[in-house]
């Protein structure tokens, strides 16, 4: 019989790849060793590679795992039964608050897919792709108009544009919060969105 894995073995993985996600974001992926990723965990280099095999694999469990999250995130709301702009503001307030506890994970998302063996950049770009089709179809719900003029991808790269940057500016422990931006962020998209030609 296959002996079972520990009790916290799969805490224990998370608690790794947030570390690593943290080295990451902090020195890159290429300046980051396998050393410096089971220090962090408090682990030894042995122990650590009981967990992962190597550094690539840290990478794309990183990278794959936080877009799992906002695909995940985005097919919930897209379910609901809510009228078009409580779908996008439901949509914009969720994808804030999944990067307000991941702002690591996400820069590593960003920065580092780069470093991504061709069949598993492909994989992890059209997942991330996938959630940017799901935001255009709730903006077009907005203004049907866009999407024949094929313009509900170039608005929501605009709006991922304010909220992708968001964690590289915002001060932790600051005056203003994801909480707070997230309707702020709403507010200015859907306030524009009707001003929007689509005679180009």
């Amino acid at each position: 019989m296959a002996r079972g894995r520990a009790a916290g073995y799969d805490e224990q993985r998370e608690l790794i790849l947030a570390r690593a996600a943290a080295l990451f974001a902090q020195s890159g992926y290429p300046a980051t060793s396998m050393n410096q990723v089971a220090e962090a965990s408090g682990l030894s280099k042995a122990t650590l590679y009981h967990y992962y095999r190597d550094k690539y694999s840290l990478l794309v469990s990183i990278a794959e795992g936080h877009v799992v999250k906002l695909g995940a995130l985005v097919t919930e709301v897209l379910a609901q039964d809510l009228a078009p702009e409580q779908r996008l503001r439901t949509l914009i307030r969720r994808i804030v608050e999944e990067y307000a506890g991941a702002q690591h994970a996400h820069r590593v998302l960003t920065e580092d897919v780069r470093f991504l063996e061709p069949a598993d950049r492909k994989r992890i770009l059209d997942q991330e792709r996938a959630v940017v089709q799901g935001f255009a179809l709730a903006v077009a719900g907005l203004r049907p108009e866009l999407a024949q003029a094929q313009l509900a991808t170039p608005m929501t790269m605009l709006l991922f544009g304010m909220i992708n940057w968001m964690f590289t500016w915002l001060q932790p422990g600051g005056a203003l919060d994801y909480d707070t931006l997230a309707p702020m962020v709403a507010d200015l998209f859907l306030g524009g969105l009707p001003a929007v030609k689509t005679d180009i």
